[in-house]
């Protein structure tokens, strides 16, 4: 074993691992209840709701690129929802005035009031969920996951 590899695994690069665990453990838990909560009481799905509420924060609509460049997921898996959400009336495409290629994917009145209800139900879960947690102890861990965010963009990750 050479030094780097030994000297990887010693104090601070252990408790390290252990954090980066426990991260992926709370995420996975949290991210699989409300997966499970949201397809049984709105028989959605998360990339649903991910893609309804881009399109909630803008109004005048989202491109399909700008949509998947927002959510960091693929044209393809944007566009089967957006699909399914126009077939459901609860978007609609409108062209691009100059550009014939172009759409603009904007929520219906419909789609505004179900995303609404959704956001409502998942802020409720996630209090819930994260219900032992104390306004400072998110404060602090808030903090502390904005510093480790900020050096992993410094370092082009």
């Amino acid at each position: 074993m050479s030094a780097g590899l030994h000297m990887a695994g010693t104090g601070l690069s252990k408790a390290k691992l252990r954090l980066w665990l426990k991260m992926l453990k709370i995420t996975g838990g949290v991210e699989r209840e409300l997966r499970a909560r949201m397809r049984a009481e709105f028989g959605s799905t998360l990339p649903r709701f991910d893609v309804m509420s881009a399109l909630a924060r803008f109004p005048d609509g989202l491109k399909m690129g700008q949509i998947s460049e927002l959510l960091r997921v693929s044209n393809g898996n944007v566009t089967g929802i957006v699909d399914r959400l126009v077939e459901d009336g609860l978007a609609r495409r409108v062209a691009v005035e100059g550009d014939r290629r172009s759409n603009r994917v904007r929520l219906t009145e419909a789609g505004r009031r179900s995303f609404e209800a959704l956001a409502d139900r998942h802020e409720a879960w996630l209090n819930e969920l994260l219900g032992a947690l104390t306004e400072d102890e998110i404060a602090a861990m808030g903090a502390m996951l904005d510093r480790a965010a900020k050096h992993l963009e410094q370092r082009g990750a």
